[in-house]
């Protein structure tokens, strides 16, 4: 009389293993997180899958018949060779990628970051290309999510365990003027920096943290223009005597560009934390992993940066 047609279950084996190794059900039920019935529901489709006992009890322990001593070898082999394959993966060879990278970045950043980043990726890793984007805070974590983008570098932002992060650096704030500026000589009070009229840059349009802090205040700033992008802002700095307050980073290549000085600001701030996001399931995607670190590692190598 033939046998049923059980369907292949390598679980089975697992458990063939176990009490053969543990020398009992309750042991091997144990050792593998399972309760005893399940362990002895197991037994009893491989004994209908062997037409076989298996193992027959002595005392309280199981002995193997014959026949199981006959397959444990190479029962014992297949699982090693199975749990391997699980843990090969080809070497990993960056010049050999062919990817696109989309990076979500504050518009300055993309100087500071992409001419060495674009140098580093076209000794290592000539196929990656590059997507920069500029992701509203409040569309980052689903934007990570929905995989519309692979890595986001912002201040520090309120999101879930669902996002990884790294904290890159802090930066501080520093207040950018023409050369010439009635300012630009001495310390900057802070009475005559809230006297002056200021630039403010809001690229999507959200509030300048620093503008509702002096709104609670009760001291805001007199601004008269706002622009998307800290270069315009710049160049509008350079030729009038409005102020701007930006990052130091930021100022510091913009003052080899255009004729810029740069004061403290006369405001006790604390410093901006500025971290890389991305969203966990990519904590272990090899591709992902390297380029993160190479981005990251370059910003923290930039010039602009040195000393944060």
């Amino acid at each position: 009389m033939s046998r049923p047609d059980l369907r292949m279950d390598l679980n089975l084996f697992r458990v063939l293993e176990a009490i053969h190794t543990q020398g009992g059900i309750s042991a091997a039920a144990r050792s593998l997180h399972l309760t005893q019935p399940a362990i002895t529901h197991s037994l009893n489709r491989l004994r209908e899958l062997f037409g076989d006992p298996l193992f027959v009890r002595q005392g309280n322990r199981v002995i193997p018949t014959d026949k199981t001593r006959a397959v444990m070898a190479e029962v014992q082999l297949h699982l090693k060779g199975l749990q391997a394959t699980t843990r090969m993966q080809p070497a990993f060879r960056a010049a050999a990628l062919e990817q696109e990278f989309s990076v979500g970045f504050r518009d300055v950043l993309e100087s500071i970051a992409f001419p060495p980043l674009l140098a580093r990726l076209a000794h290592l890793a000539p196929g990656v290309r590059l997507l920069s984007r500029r992701i509203a805070a409040s569309e980052v974590e689903r934007e990570l999510t929905a995989g519309g983008i692979d890595l986001v570098i912002d201040r520090r932002l309120a999101s879930s365990p669902r996002l990884s992060s790294e904290h890159l650096l802090d930066e501080s704030l520093v207040v950018v003027m023409r050369r010439k500026h009635p300012l630009a000589g001495g310390n900057l009070r802070k009475a005559d920096y809230l006297a002056a009229r200021h630039v403010a840059v809001s690229q999507l349009g959200e509030a300048v943290p620093l503008d509702v802090l002096l709104t609670q205040d009760g001291r805001p700033r007199r601004i008269q223009l706002v622009c998307q992008h800290y270069f315009s802002a710049c160049q509008v700095v350079a030729t009038t005597d409005l102020l701007l307050t930006m990052p130091s980073s930021y100022a510091a290549g913009f003052s080899r560009l255009l004729p810029l000085a740069t004061q403290a600001l006369p405001i006790k701030l604390k410093p901006i934390p500025i971290l890389a996001y991305w969203h966990q399931s990519r904590d272990h995607d090899r591709a992902h992993a390297w380029f993160r670190q190479l981005l990251i590692d370059t910003i923290r190598a930039a010039p602009e940066f040195a000393g944060h």
